[in-house]
């Protein structure tokens, strides 16, 4: 399958979110850096509306800013896409460890690696949540919460069709 077959069933399909645990890891790491270069372009893009806001505000930034511009930018780039991936990798691995109770209580066979894979495709649409909340500088606990919720119940409906335990 490629990337954009994943993202599509991604969105819509739990069995499919189940059945992506058996993708290679090459594929998974593809799927979670384009993500995680998404994430830290909207992510700049802000950063660098919000430089140019500050700047107005400010007139001896201005001149500041201009002779740094250079050096500033490329090393806010690099902190946020380490910054962002950080996070991500930190979320999807501790949704991945409540699936592995859940799995537990589901009596349902599952390894860590196997529930990781199913985390970070179940995680797309609170993903592409966070990304418009970003965008519309939405930020608030509660859409926070939703987001966890929304990767919660993904998770949760994708489990049902890991196998049963014998």
């Amino acid at each position: 399958m490629n990337l954009y077959q994943l993202f599509k069933a991604s969105l819509h399909s739990p069995k499919k979110i189940a059945a992506f645990r058996l993708i290679p890891i090459g594929k998974v790491m593809q799927y979670i850096f384009i993500y995680v270069f998404l994430m830290t372009a909207f992510s700049f893009y802000g950063f660098i509306n919000g430089i140019s806001e500050q700047q107005q505000n400010v007139e001896g930034l201005i001149e500041y800013f201009a002779d740094i511009q250079w050096l500033i930018y490329p090393f806010a780039f690099i902190f946020l896409f380490v910054l962002n991936t950080m996070l991500i990798f930190v979320r999807i691995s501790i949704f991945a460890y409540i699936g592995t109770l859940i799995l537990h209580l589901l009596k349902r066979r599952g390894e860590y690696r196997h529930l990781w894979r199913t985390t970070l495709f179940a995680s797309t649409v609170p993903m592409l949540l966070s990304i418009l909340f970003a965008l519309l500088q939405w930020s608030n606990d509660y859409f926070q919460l939703v987001i966890y919720v929304i990767t919660f119940v993904y998770l949760f409906m994708s489990l049902k069709y890991y196998p049963i335990k014998r």
